[in-house]
């Protein structure tokens, strides 16, 4: 799964493009109601992602995010200074219990 987040005022949104082991991609654009940091439309984007791979049944997954503060903070390489981030943070270690495996990257 790749993920990715993007704010341009007044409106954000984010993308998210699934790969089936056979090839296929699934990609979907999220608009998304709030007005919020990079930081915090990535972490949307994240678990918007998550939760569609989850309804999908993708038991294993592969995830790419190019914010490389968001895959360090969920792969528990760096801290939460705000309490929205810690929020966010909790709700994908939820997400993530309901696969067998999952892998997070950044991508450049």
């Amino acid at each position: 799964m790749y993920f990715d987040g993007s704010v341009m005022a007044p409106i954000s949104g984010a993308g998210v493009v699934l790969i089936s082991p056979d090839g296929s991609r699934l990609r979907y654009a999220i608009h998304l109601h709030l007005s919020s940091s990079n930081n915090a439309i990535e972490y949307k984007a994240l678990i918007n992602g998550l939760r569609i791979a989850i309804e999908l049944g993708a038991t294993w997954l592969y995830v790419y995010g190019d914010l490389e503060l968001v895959i360090d903070q969920v792969m528990k390489e760096s801290s939460y200074k705000s309490p929205l981030m810690t929020a966010y943070y909790q709700e994908v270690q939820k997400l993530e219990d309901k696969f067998l495996g999952i892998e997070l990257h950044h991508v450049p």
